[in-house]
């Protein structure tokens, strides 16, 4: 590899990890790229349903070989997906899923918008995904966000053609894109929009289709002859040594979550899209042929184009700070453009490219990493300007307080200029995701604000404006305080600055369940945003639940230190459930949030205020058994939630798996999707397997049927049926079988209050060695068996279940508890059960 392909490689691999809130550092050949994007006046919107099924490739070729403003507009973040990097799911995962989005596009170049629709799950029908979500919220979200992106080009990755074939979202996504080409240029539509925003009519519509869509490619050959425009996006960009699929790889390498690192692609490869509705095409071979993609789309954009187009003609890959004066003068041009909208997009362009020409520096640190409203931070700043061309810093503004400090310093070629100055954040408002501020139902999100809707993350209140002067003409860069410092084992590290509560509490589980009428600790932990904060702090409980001591004072002296307190709880004497919520107050104020920190390598670190609270459940239930192995999968919070019904649960390090330390476990149980990510399994399955034969109990749960294989000791074969109505009737198929009958009675109660689905990935065909447990379907399918299948092995039993135990643990869902107990009971006898009842 040559050392210009390594260190463009390399700037990549910089920019999307943790430590992407580095500001830009552009290379030459970055900014001769970014004035090919500046002279081109063409927009293109990309639809789909989740993070993730962005065709990758069509973004990155359409950004970088057209140079068109690309975005990606997911009606959904993914919420209802799992996790193969850790235990956040819903609401947290969706929060990494438009971070992992945010990082694609920070590879392929693209823009990322969404709609307030919640992922609910995997839909079989656009007709049960449109009962779930508000039709005609979702759709007025889509009218926005192509009323203020205004595409030329809209193009589907889904056939609105073809419902049911597919994820209901899927299909849904492609149908109301198709409803919103038409209504976005209908002023008397969504009315309320337009005291913020325009309407818009976009030229032509396209659905991306390929072979996929069909059986084969002769059936997609035959169905499409002559109807398609195709594109080369395996073409070579010099630039940045590397293919346009090699990009498109990198970015949708991002949805690590979801497991989609894959290797790098290269060389020729087509990509198809169909012609839907508007304009017809002038030139087959071009999107956007018949629309004027130059400066002379705009009233006076021709003087703009003329000096802008010899800069791109002549650019200086050596020496790019020559251009300074003209792109100066452009900048001056682009900023009296009677067009607000292209003003403003061509504005920021530009001045990237002017910031990158002149080695410009800016930066304002923030000592900590957050701080809370009203409260005075120190920033120290840092200006630098790299190039020799006559710059002065005028003043900086704070945009929070609007504190303005003149400085009127000239910045001399190379001389760092350092300083402090304090800011005061006068606000009330957290810097938290804003979709997760209110209640969501199951398949929306609650936003207020209509200037809010669609936009990625929370806009940062906390900014500095640089007022400038550069070659005797004013100029502004904004830029968004940060905390930047250093740790040893990883160097330099910048994260975002966030506005948080005084103070947060958290409960250590989300789900308390009190299997007997016996009063339990539960424990509060008080984390303190500031210093010296005390107060009160109580816990809420239902009716017929008891707390004590009312309440406990607490006090705390330096900011991010923890104090726990304990309360006891004491529960009905009768099954029951409800919330227990927290409050700490101070000085009259009620603090009610818990902060979720995220921290992984390859996003920003989020912070993400919920509700402190949590679900508690009086349940009769009764176990045998108490030491449980489990071999952790992709990650679910299982282990935690049998904890909570007085199981001793050991997690099973998979390499140390033998033939002598498996005995002594009363059950073994392997997480959600163990052999899709645990590679060492298919090397200790014998050992597994003779745990079984010797008189062990084993539960498998679901994996995906992707390239994998279960090694169940008798013949089983995963598919992808499911059942995603989380209310779907249930018809127990073995009602004497001890499973449905011991410890606990099993009864169609018990399938009441399940969420998000009832199962998945479950098997299709198995040998005569398993007997299947439940029955149940989706509306207009046939029933399918495999939800829960138990096989005598040797004197033990494998279990293999796809039942969604992951989801209905975690939200204490008393049926899904009652019956895991059973599984893990399976094989033992009464005599135990008589035992356990004594003690």
């Amino acid at each position: 590899m040559n050392k210009f392909l390594l260190t463009t490689v390399a700037f990549l691999l910089i920019s999307i990890s943790v430590f992407s809130q580095k500001p830009q550092k552009l290379t030459s050949n970055q900014i001769f790229e970014k004035i090919e994007k500046l002279n081109f006046l063409g927009t293109a919107l990309y639809i789909a349903a989740h993070p993730d099924d962005e065709n990758t490739r069509l973004i990155a070729y359409l950004a970088n070989n057209v140079k068109a403003r690309t975005g990606y507009l997911s009606l959904t973040r993914g919420d209802g997906g799992q996790n193969l990097i850790g235990p956040e799911i819903r609401e947290l995962l969706g929060v990494i899923r438009t971070q992992e989005l945010l990082a694609a596009r920070n590879v392929d170049g693209g823009e990322q918008m969404f709609s307030r629709a919640n992922d609910f799950g995997y839909s079989k029908h656009p007709d049960e995904t449109l009962e779930i979500w508000n039709k005609e919220l979702v759709l007025s979200d889509v009218v926005w966000a192509i009323r203020n992106f205004k595409p030329d080009v809209i193009i589907n990755r889904f056939n609105h053609r073809t419902p049911g074939t597919t994820h209901g979202h899927h299909t849904t996504s492609a149908m109301l894109s198709v409803e919103a080409f038409d209504l976005a240029g209908d002023n008397s539509v969504y009315k309320n929009q337009l005291k913020y925003t325009e309407t818009w009519q976009p030229k032509r519509l396209f659905f991306n289709t390929s072979s996929w869509f069909y059986k084969n490619e002769a059936d997609f050959k035959n169905a499409t002859e002559g109807k398609l425009t195709s594109f080369d996006v395996g073409t070579y960009y010099p630039l940045k040594g590397m293919s346009n699929n090699e990009l498109a790889s990198l970015a949708s390498s991002q949805h690590l979550c979801q497991g989609f690192g894959r290797l790098t692609t290269r060389g020729s490869q087509k990509e198809y899209v169909e012609f839907l509705k508007g304009d017809k095409l002038k030139d087959k071979n071009d999107i956007f042929s018949g629309i004027n993609t130059t400066w002379n789309r705009l009233n006076r954009g021709g003087e703009i184009g003329e000096i802008l187009y010899e800069i791109e003609e002549n650019f200086d890959f050596v020496n790019p700070e020559k251009h300074l004066p003209k792109l100066m003068k452009a900048y001056g041009l682009i900023d009296k453009l009677t067009d607000n909208h292209w003003r403003e997009i061509k504005k920021k362009q530009i001045k990237e490219i002017i910031e990158a020409c002149a080695g410009l520096y800016l930066e304002a640190s923030a000592e900590s990493s957050s701080a809370t409203p009203n409260s005075i931070i120190n920033l120290n700043f840092e200006v630098l300007n790299r190039s020799n061309f006559s710059i002065e810093l005028v003043s900086i503004v704070s945009s929070i307080d609007n504190k303005k400090v003149k400085k009127e310093i000239d910045l001399v070629t190379n001389k760092k200029l350092n300083f402090k100055e304090t800011i005061t954040l006068k606000t009330n408002t957290y810097s938290d995701p804003y979709w997760l501020r209110k209640d969501a139902t199951l398949g929306m999100y609650y936003v207020e604000n209509q200037n809010l809707i669609g936009k990625p993350e929370t806009p940062r209140e906390t900014k500095v404006l640089f007022n400038l002067m550069i070659d005797g003409n004013p100029i502004t860069f904004t830029k968004n305080v940060v905390r930047r410092y250093a740790e040893r084992d990883k160097g330099e590290i910048y994260e975002p600055f966030e506005i948080l509560p005084k103070i947060t509490t958290k409960l250590k589980d989300k789900v308390l369940i009190f299997s007997d009428d016996i009063a339990k600790d539960v424990v509060v932990e008080v984390r303190a945003g500031a210093n010296n904060v005390k107060g009160k702090l109580s816990l809420e409980v239902p009716l017929n639940w008891a707390v004590s001591p009312k309440y406990i004072d607490f006090a705390i002296k330096q900011k991010n230190d923890k104090n726990a307190y304990t309360f006891k709880v004491t529960p009905p004497k009768n099954q029951a459930e409800g919330k227990l919520k927290v409050m700490a107050t101070s000085n009259g104020k009620v603090f009610d949030k818990e902060l979720v920190e995220i921290n992984y390598n390859h996003i920003p670190k989020q912070s993400v205020l919920l509700n402190s609270e949590a679900k508690i459940v009086r349940l009769n239930i009764k176990k045998v058994g108490n030491y449980i192995g489990y071999i952790k999968g992709a990650g679910d919070v299982v282990p935690e939630s049998l904890n909570q019904i007085g199981y001793n649960v050991v997690m099973i390090n998979p390499l140390e798996i033998n033939d002598k330390n498996l005995h002594k476990y009363d059950a073994i149980v392997l997480g959600i999707r163990a052999y899709n990510v645990v590679k060492e399994l298919k090397f200790k399955q014998k050992f597994l397997l003779d745990y079984v034969k010797k008189g062990g109990n084993m539960i498998v749960q679901y994996n995906t049927n992707r390239n994998v294989d279960v090694a169940a000791p008798f013949e089983l074969n995963l598919s992808r049926d499911r059942v995603t109505d989380e209310f779907a009737k249930v018809t127990v198929l073995e009602k004497e079988h001890p499973v449905l009958n011991f410890p606990n009675k099993i009864t169609q109660n018990d399938f009441k209050g399940w969420v998000q689905e009832r199962g998945l990935y479950f098997p299709n065909s198995w040998s005569k060695e398993f007997t299947p447990i439940l029955s149940m379907q989706d509306k207009g399918e046939i029933a399918k068996k495999g939800s829960l299948l138990i096989a005598k092995y040797g004197k033990g039993n494998y279990i293999y279940t796809g039942l969604s135990f992951f989801r209905e643990l975690p939200a204490g869902v008393s049926g899904a508890y009652k019956l895991f107990a059973n599984l893990l009971s399976v094989g033992k006898s009464n005599i135990e059960v008589k035992n356990k009842i004594k003690q």
